[in-house]
């Protein structure tokens, strides 16, 4: 499976109330849909109206929907509801997909390993003392 990058939900939590409308406190689950050829051999996501969910079973409800909204688009559509682990909501920052000759999707929400170097050798420098 390769990383994507994940589009911007995050903080979904800062959602302005508006209109009597109740902001989401947290992300349950993300659906991620994607369509295929034929081959199974030429895959992207596809938009679909709605992506982010308060709750497993909402996910769930709107998938046959959202696969519907975006019929027509690849010869093959498969979906699937990601969960959210709320404690770690605000690091995700890639979806890692890959569609199998068979159809069926392995998806996951991930942290990219990104790695600090730093050298504790060096002293740090006193900008004020060196003019």
């Amino acid at each position: 499976m390769s990383p994507r990058p994940l589009r911007n939900f995050w903080p979904i939590w800062a959602v302005v109330v508006a209109r009597g409308h109740v902001a989401m406190e947290h992300i349950a689950a993300l659906l991620l849909v994607i369509g295929c050829s034929n081959s199974m051999t030429d895959c992207r996501e596809l938009q679909v109206p709605v992506s982010i969910f308060e709750t497993a079973d909402e996910c769930t409800a709107e998938r046959p929907f959202a696969m519907g909204d975006v019929q027509g688009q690849a010869q093959h559509i498969v979906a699937k509801c990601l969960a959210v682990d709320p404690a770690l909501e605000d690091d995700y920052d890639q979806v890692v997909w890959n569609v199998r000759p068979d159809g069926s999707l392995d998806a996951s929400l991930a942290i990219s390993s990104l790695v600090m170097a730093s050298n504790a050798m060096r002293p740090e420098k006193d900008y004020l003392s060196q003019e």
